[in-house]
């Protein structure tokens, strides 16, 4: 009798990956591709992402927790400072970084500056992900990819597209192979461990800032005062929230005539939070001023910066 020869399970890898870059590299939409569900939020627009923002990706063999982090820029505000802290202080915690950069943008000076701070790393545990191929022609695709390589030492050079789904799972599995062995860290089906209060507020975000980034680039921010079931209520919760802006005319153009832009706000976020929650929402907006927020360290403590 011959005996066949069972090979042992491979072993389970858990632990941390942060996509660092420019910001509008399209970081936060490769996060939610990887993760399979929206937990960052994203614009065509640079600077949308303002947190750290955890999603978990489960697989038999791992569970690769996705950092997503702010673009990396040129501070001109206290919480441009702090948003570039937090982008350093991830990716020197997590076991491997991916450093994204756009196919459809030459690499310019920003590129080359983050190329630098990240050459201190393990270049083992580095790769350099180009983003957005679907906006390009082969030929292009390949220019950039020399470009990129020449940015530094990477384990891996991986071109994918978060639209299309093109090479995300193969950029899933060079991360993986990074990870240390370990067991899972979150329970199945938990997509990120950000706080749904925050998720919200986010949400909310996303929607204020459709149709009117062109006037209020950084300018706006939510907090949610009050979230919880409605007394006698197990099929309603109800939200409180204040959109802040720092001058009047920025009040208004949130407004929009007649209050018309404040409720299409409501309308959208109120569908993104239902999805998110799992139930029907009351959601209770109302629009604030905070002189100069993002240069007053009082206001961004009260935002949560």
């Amino acid at each position: 009798m011959s005996s066949a020869i069972v090979a042992d399970p491979p072993e389970h890898r858990c632990g941390f990956a942060c996509l660092v870059g420019r910001p509008n590299v399209g970081k936060s939409t490769l996060t939610n591709a990887l993760v399979g569900g929206k937990v960052a939020i994203t614009s065509n627009r640079p600077q949308t992402t303002r947190h750290a923002v955890r999603g978990i990706v489960h697989r038999e063999d791992a569970q690769l927790i996705m950092v997503d982090t702010p673009g990396l820029h040129k501070p001109r505000t206290v919480l441009g400072e702090r948003l570039n802290s937090t982008v350093r202080a991830t990716w020197s915690q997590v076991d491997v970084v991916g450093f994204c950069v756009s196919a459809s943008d030459p690499v310019g000076a920003g590129d080359r500056f983050i190329a630098a701070e990240l050459a201190r790393l393990n270049p083992a545990n580095l790769l350099a992900v180009v983003t957005k191929t679907d906006k390009v022609s082969p030929d292009a695709l390949a220019r950039q990819l020399m470009a990129v390589s020449e940015l530094g030492d990477f384990r891996e050079i991986v071109p994918v597209s978060a639209v299309s789904g093109h090479q995300v799972q193969l950029l899933a599995d060079l991360l993986v192979v990074c990870l240390p062995p370990s067991p899972p860290l979150y329970p199945a089906g938990e997509l990120t461990d950000e706080p749904e209060q925050v998720m919200v507020a986010e949400l909310i975000r996303e929607a204020a800032l459709e149709g009117v980034w062109d006037e209020l680039p950084h300018s706006v921010a939510v907090l949610v005062e009050e979230m919880g079931p409605r007394a006698g209520r197990d099929d309603l919760v109800d939200i409180y929230a204040n959109v802040y802006v720092e001058r009047p005319s920025q009040k208004a153009i949130v407004m929009g005539a007649k209050g018309a832009r404040m409720k299409q706000i409501g309308i959208t976020a109120r569908k993104q939070i239902e999805a998110l929650l799992g139930t029907r929402i009351y959601l209770n907006l109302h629009v604030k001023i905070a002189k100069d927020w993002q240069r007053n360290p009082q206001q961004l403590r009260k935002l949560g910066f």
